[in-house]
């Protein structure tokens, strides 16, 4: 298999974080995946301009995915074109990839690693650190998750391109989001405890709140997601009781 220079594969990589540049309502992330990709066309097709304007346009078409995750897809359909693959094959490969790459990115990243990042530097604030180094946790532990999500997959779709589902299935991304979850459930727990203690400090019978965080950790952690719903349900109630408790005193 022939290589692509480290000069076009940087180049690519650099590109993928303006993917979202020209989105749109039509192509989505087409046009900066076709922008991303387009120093490889540009090697691949060095020495025809036509192959490399038909090769263009067929990035342009829709394409989407979670702009972090579609480093994977870039990555392997780099390959692919390198590889010399049919144009069929390498779009029936963007097709395929989509969803999973879509869904996937949504549940690790905007629904685990962001919150948990935030609460994270939520509590670095409530504990009294300057609001300027709370940011700088948020900033700092967001973006090291983000950028070496980016870096990884981009290097796994380069080595495995159509194989790199079995690579992703080894790297158990969806566990990784379950703990980052579990990691933001004890970050929220945390927020809520320094809230509560300076509730505490200044109002004995803020205590209350004590027992609808006890119960909300404990449902947690037996039954899991299955009780995310009722168990907000019940602590809405639950609280809107003590907020009424605690007007009428």
């Amino acid at each position: 298999m022939s290589r692509l220079p480290r000069g076009v594969l940087f180049s690519t990589f650099l590109r993928s974080f303006t993917i979202q540049g020209s989105w749109n309502y039509r192509t989505m992330l087409g046009g900066g995946f076709a922008f991303a990709m387009l120093p490889v066309l540009r090697w691949v097709y060095r020495n025809d301009s036509e192959a490399l304007a038909r090769g263009l346009t067929r990035h342009l078409e829709h394409f989407n995915a979670h702009p972090y995750m579609a480093s994977l897809a870039l990555g392997a359909t780099a390959r692919l074109e390198l590889d010399g693959s049919a144009p069929e094959e390498i779009q029936r490969f963007k097709l395929a990839v989509r969803g999973p790459l879509g869904s996937l990115g949504d549940t690790l990243i905007w629904l685990a690693w962001r919150p948990t990042a935030t609460l994270v530097a939520l509590a670095v604030a409530l504990a009294g650190w300057p609001p300027w180094l709370a940011a700088m946790v948020f900033l700092l532990l967001y973006n090291s998750g983000h950028l070496l999500l980016r870096c990884w997959g981009f290097l796994v779709g380069i080595r495995h391109a159509t194989k790199m589902g079995e690579r992703l299935g080894r790297a158990g991304l969806a566990r990784v989001a379950v703990r980052v979850s579990a990691l933001g459930v004890w970050a929220l727990g945390l927020v809520v405890g320094l809230i509560a203690g300076k509730g505490f400090e200044s109002d004995p019978a803020s205590a209350l709140w004590l027992g609808p965080m006890l119960l909300g950790g404990f449902v947690g952690v037996r039954f899991g997601r299955q009780a995310w719903k009722p168990l907000v349900l019940g602590l809405t109630g639950v609280m809107g009781i003590l907020l009424v408790f605690g007007a009428l005193r």
